[in-house]
């Protein structure tokens, strides 16, 4: 592993000299992943709506002294233009090529079947599901001509067992592990792999929006009786698009203390 990837605390893989691009990078899980992935020397594109919001990123990651270029593109995920150009744009800025691509974003709009708005199905299908899609048709490209890649897209637990008054979030987060492992098998003689990271009940605003009788729920089901921190799926994520993972692709790491 080369000095760069050694100066900085909990770097786990070298990635210096790669371009990452990550979607729903300003807070959270996303904003997470950006940070593990500079600290291992990567370029980072990162996107999201608010250019507020991954300003304020670039500027904690500046105050970490990591070594590589990091610039924001936002825009909106559900809009496939937008994320033409956006793809587009990266490219252009940052030296022609995209070694990892990490579908990250995502949103909820939870409600029971019966009551559920046609407008709540797709509007989650389209940012959750349709966007993976997108990204990952545009970026392909790119990593087919470089005849390398790594890709990650985010799902969820609910996602593999389902979860009540999420049928359209379940739905969109299962289509990405479905739509992920068939991609492997597209893109595996190019030298790209494409793996899903599943991740539990994480402590984010997301959950910290939950009743606390659910969130007590929850600690209870999961086995180590807590809920996840984002930098423990920041972690699999980096693992994922490191050289250690090579052989790894079509597979889905579950990262639920337990839950499932």
């Amino acid at each position: 592993m080369s000095s760069a990837a050694e100066t900085f605390q909990g770097c786990l893989v070298d990635l210096t000299g790669q371009t990452a691009l990550v979607t729903g990078a300003s807070r959270g899980i996303g904003r997470a992943i950006a940070h593990q992935l500079a600290r291992c020397g990567a370029n980072l594109a990162l996107v999201a709506r608010s250019e507020a919001s991954l300003h304020s990123v670039i500027e904690e990651i500046a105050a970490l002294g990591t070594p590589g270029k990091v610039q924001a593109f936002p825009g909106d995920v559900g809009k496939a233009e937008e994320i033409e150009a956006i793809v587009a744009k990266v490219e252009e800025t940052m030296g022609g090529r995209i070694e990892i691509l990490v579908n990250n974003a995502g949103i909820t709009r939870d409600g029971l079947l019966l009551n559920m708005s046609d407008d709540q199905w797709d509007e989650v299908i389209l940012v959750n599901l349709r966007s993976v899609f997108v990204f990952c048709r545009a970026v392909a490209r790119l990593m087919l001509r470089q005849r390398y890649g790594r890709i990650v897209n985010v799902s969820s637990v609910s996602g593999v067992v389902g979860n009540a008054g999420q049928t359209n979030y379940s739905a969109s987060k299962a289509g990405v592990i479905g739509f992920t492992k068939a991609l492997s098998r597209e893109l595996g003689k190019r030298k790209i792999t494409a793996n899903v990271v599943a991740p539990g009940f994480i402590a984010t605003d997301m959950t910290e929006r939950l009743p606390d009788d659910i969130k007590k729920m929850v600690k209870e089901k999961t086995s180590l009786q807590r809920m996840g921190e984002p930098s423990e799926i920041a972690d699999a994520v980096t693992w994922l698009v490191g050289p250690g993972a090579g052989y790894v692709t079509g597979q889905v790491i579950v990262v639920d203390g337990g839950l499932t």
